[in-house]
């Protein structure tokens, strides 16, 4: 069964870092096999909204933010791996397997 993440990406000026995080992230999840959805928030607003059951089906979730995450009350009850935005562009993987470890965790 593969392992499923959700994240959040949001940089303090939501242009290039919200987007650098998500590319690196997506593509990392696919090399390491496991399912992401990542949620962008940026200057043009929110993108790829994650749904109530996104959330639900997350294992853990990755705030690469350097700002606030908007409507982070959805998130409640989850195991949250919160991070700076630049983390997953210098080392996406280790970011996942970090948060596959979070969600390990009891």
């Amino acid at each position: 069964m593969k392992r499923k993440l959700i994240a959040v990406t949001a940089c303090a000026t939501g242009i290039a870092h919200t987007y650098m995080a998500e590319k690196a992230l997506r593509k990392a999840a696919k090399e390491m096999g496991v399912l992401i959805k990542v949620e962008t928030q940026g200057a043009t607003g929110v993108g790829n909204k994650l749904t109530a059951k996104d959330v639900e089906i997350g294992e853990a979730v990755i705030f690469a933010t350097d700002t606030k995450v908007r409507d982070s009350e959805r998130f409640d009850g989850k195991k949250i791996l919160d991070i700076n935005v630049s983390d997953p562009i210098k080392n996406a993987k280790k970011v996942i397997n970090d948060a596959l470890a979070l969600a390990d965790k009891n």
